[in-house]
């Protein structure tokens, strides 16, 4: 199965150096692999590989190769002085692919050393919209109940599917995690993984959550930010003008793999939206350079709705999620009335799309089969 964004990281390569971060087997080696068989004589180097952590090192390349992958980069020391170096001495013809997980997502944090030399692409798990987008006939009950992980989407029956994540869950908390942190009390960050795979949807309590685990917020806010850096978990704050009021208010976290959702097919389907809508705020951002983010309203009296897509700070549409129900939300209502907000309410099962009191009631399905990737 091709990706959508294939193309565009083709043509980006032409120009700077391709940083591709997103999941872990979310298909960020298939896709440089794919991409490196359409340049005869590219390299594919893998540091966690002994022999070609050598070459790395030494930097033993052809000068004339078309196309340099280097995967997992993110794990040599002082990496990007390196990559610096290397696409600045490098032949204009050689193009240079990196590819990893979250820790190269640093969009923040990379400093002045590969400032204007890179172009970033966020690679995330299938969605409708991708699957449509390549040519795909998307299967809207096997991403709600699967996810959108490449392997346990497209496995011949769920058992495949179950064993996949059974596999990856432990690989996250046995191994990855390590990767980024010494954690001394394992016990501990596993029960926050399994807590917050109840609470989707919920704004997450910082101190709740440390009183359910006999451990301190702090170390709370520590275990989350390691799940967030390796794209297990993403959170999604309450809008507010101002952003750092936004912060200080309770996220609600959701995963990159809907599969990993234990709860019923409302908070599923809750997840799947939230995993679409920031794919597609991601894709205005990276390809089409817009300030686009994802929020929640939430007022001090507790009115909610589940999803609001800002650009610059201002809302551009609200979005509230239902199983089944076409009713219209009354707090989607309030906020619509009150602000002019454009409203949709995205329903699981649906017969007929209306529009009613300025919101319009649509298919979940149609709407993020529908959403622009670029």
């Amino acid at each position: 199965m091709n990706r959508a964004q294939k193309a565009l990281i083709l043509a980006d390569l032409e120009k700077k150096i391709v940083l591709l971060v997103g999941p872990r087997q979310a298909g960020k080696t298939w896709i440089a692999k794919n991409i490196a068989a359409e340049f005869p004589g590219s390299i594919y180097l893998n540091y966690d590989q002994a022999l070609d952590r050598d070459i790395m090192l030494a930097q033993s390349w052809l000068p004339s190769t078309p196309l340099l992958v280097l995967d997992e980069l993110h794990k040599m020391p002082n990496w990007k002085n390196y990559l610096k170096g290397v696409f600045d001495t490098r032949l204009s013809s050689m193009r240079i692919l990196v590819t990893g997980s979250a820790r190269l997502d640093v969009y923040d944090q990379l400093g002045d050393s590969l400032a204007g030399r890179y172009f970033r692409h966020r690679l995330l798990p299938l969605s409708l919209a991708e699957l449509k987008h390549v040519g795909e006939l998307p299967d809207y009950e096997r991403l709600l109940t699967r996810g959108g992980f490449p392997e346990p989407y497209l496995a011949t029956d769920e058992v495949e599917s179950k064993r996949w994540r059974m596999q990856y869950i432990n690989s996250m908390l046995s191994t990855d995690i390590f990767e980024l942190d010494k954690i001394l009390n394992l016990k501990a960050m596993r029960l926050v993984f399994e807590l917050l795979r109840t609470r989707v949807g919920s704004p997450v309590s910082y101190q709740s959550l440390a009183e359910d685990c006999a451990v301190s917020p702090v170390t709370i806010k520590k275990y989350i930010h390691i799940l967030e850096a390796l794209y297990i978990v993403f959170r999604v704050t309450p809008y507010a003008k101002n952003i750092a009021r936004s912060l200080l208010k309770e996220p609600k976290m959701y995963f990159f793999d809907t599969g990993l959702v234990q709860g019923d097919d409302g908070a599923k389907l809750e997840n799947m939206v939230a995993v679409e809508l920031l794919k597609h705020v991601y894709a205005r951002t990276d390809y089409k350079a817009e300030e686009c983010v994802l929020h929640y309203l939430r007022t001090k009296d507790g009115l909610e709705v589940d999803f609001a897509i800002a650009t610059q700070d201002e809302i551009e549409s609200i979005i509230e999620v239902k199983l089944a129900d076409h009713k219209i939300s009354k707090t989607l209502h309030y906020f619509q009335e009150k602000y002019g907000y454009q409203a949709i309410q995205l329903v699981g099962t649906l017969r007929h799309e209306v529009v009613q009191d300025n919101i319009t009631v649509r298919s979940a399905e149609k709407f993020l089969a529908a959403l622009a990737l670029k």
